[in-house]
């Protein structure tokens, strides 16, 4: 029934995720790529960069608007410096290697960076810092994104939406991850609340005459998203365009295809991934006690009315991944319906839900 909720193992939607872009021609590392970001999204509680988005990703690759094995080319233009041609290839995929690059000359040098052209939708952009902390490393992640918000002042989307990603290792506490659009909504959360039924908030979109919507389809109807800050998240929209579409060579200032309708062509998105050593200046170990002391003044900080505590950023998605590991991904019964009709095209088995999960509540921001 729409607007039941359902639960799954995060193991089984890796293994039916896995299953379907294999069938798709996806190699089978490739594939356990691209599930593990789109996975790995669900459970830090961001639904609209999920499993969600298998039919997306799948249409594209159906139509070879994506590549399914590609080969990617990075040749090093810099000692500090690599680009990177995707070939068109899963953006998990070409992100993925070109983050693996940036940490590897950054291993070398201090730092390293990778321009990444002739890519697609890389899905969540936490994804890639994660994989520079785990590896204890400071990371960056630029993108820019087909077009979906207006400049500030105008009224046609040919700004994307540019996410921005940072993240820095710590000691006892969790790392600091901060991943950020730069509109007041995601346009894939809005389109999450649109196939619910769900009204948007208000001022946060327009639709495709200018007007101020609560579908949150509309956006993909020729609406625009609005930027947070109004022009100040303009601007830093603007400057993920520069890095990841100028500097890169990819596509930019409106010319990359939308993930979701337009089917004429690759999307040629570009990213920018910088890998920073945290020991340049002193030891790792006392560079991951600094952290400590720096998130520990500040959540033990007096509270605002109405705030029982105070978070660091990506502490509420490590909180959530904690809880879903254990309880359970819980997805929408319309997007579980999307995803029974990929495992039907595709002849690959779809998972049972889980029939009573727990509910444990970690309440802490230490590892």
């Amino acid at each position: 029934m729409a607007g039941d909720i359902l639960y799954f193992s995060p193991e089984a939607l890796t293994d039916f995720s896995s299953a379907v872009f294999q069938h798709l021609a996806l190699a089978p590392d490739d594939a356990a790529l691209v599930t593990e970001c789109l996975v790995k999204a669900d459970l830090r509680g961001l639904g609209s960069h999920g499993v969600a988005r298998i039919p997306l990703y799948a249409e594209r690759l159906q139509r070879k608007l994506a590549n399914p094995t590609p080969d990617i080319r990075i040749n090093r233009v810099a000692p500090a410096a690599a680009r990177v041609d995707g070939d068109d290839g899963m953006g998990m995929v070409v992100g993925t290697r070109a983050m693996e690059a940036a940490i590897s000359i950054a291993k070398e040098n201090g730092v390293g960076l990778s321009g990444v052209y002739r890519s697609t939708h890389f899905g969540m952009a936490a994804f890639y810092v994660i994989q520079a902390v785990k590896e204890d490393f400071i990371g960056f992640t630029f993108t820019n994104a087909s077009p979906g918000m207006a400049p500030w002042g105008g009224a046609k989307p040919i700004l994307g939406v540019n996410p921005l990603a940072a993240g820095a290792p710590a000691g006892k506490r969790f790392p600091v991850v901060l991943d950020m659009a730069m509109c007041v909504m995601a346009r894939g959360k809005m389109r999450l609340m649109g196939l619910r039924g769900e009204p948007l908030p208000e001022n946060v979109a327009l639709d495709a005459d200018g007007n101020p919507t609560r579908d949150g389809l509309d956006v993909h109807k020729g609406g625009t998203v609005l930027p947070f800050g109004g022009p100040k998240g303009s601007a830093l929209a603007i400057w993920m365009e520069i890095m990841g579409g100028v500097l890169t060579g990819a596509a930019f200032a409106g010319e990359m295809r939308d993930l979701y309708g337009d089917f004429s062509g690759p999307q040629r998105i570009g990213h920018v991934f910088m890998a920073i050593r945290p020991d340049l200046f002193m030891p790792l170990d006392e560079f991951k006690k600094r952290m400590d002391t720096m998130i520990d003044r500040y959540v033990d900080s007096p509270t605002a009315e109405g705030f029982d505590e105070i978070l660091m950023p990506g502490e509420p998605e490590e909180r959530e991944e904690i809880r879903r590991r254990e309880a359970g991904i819980p997805l929408d019964a319309n997007i579980v319906g999307t995803l029974r009709k990929e495992a039907e095209r595709y002849k690959v088995p779809f998972p049972r839900p889980l029939s009573r999960p727990d509910k444990p509540n970690p309440n802490r921001n230490t590892l």
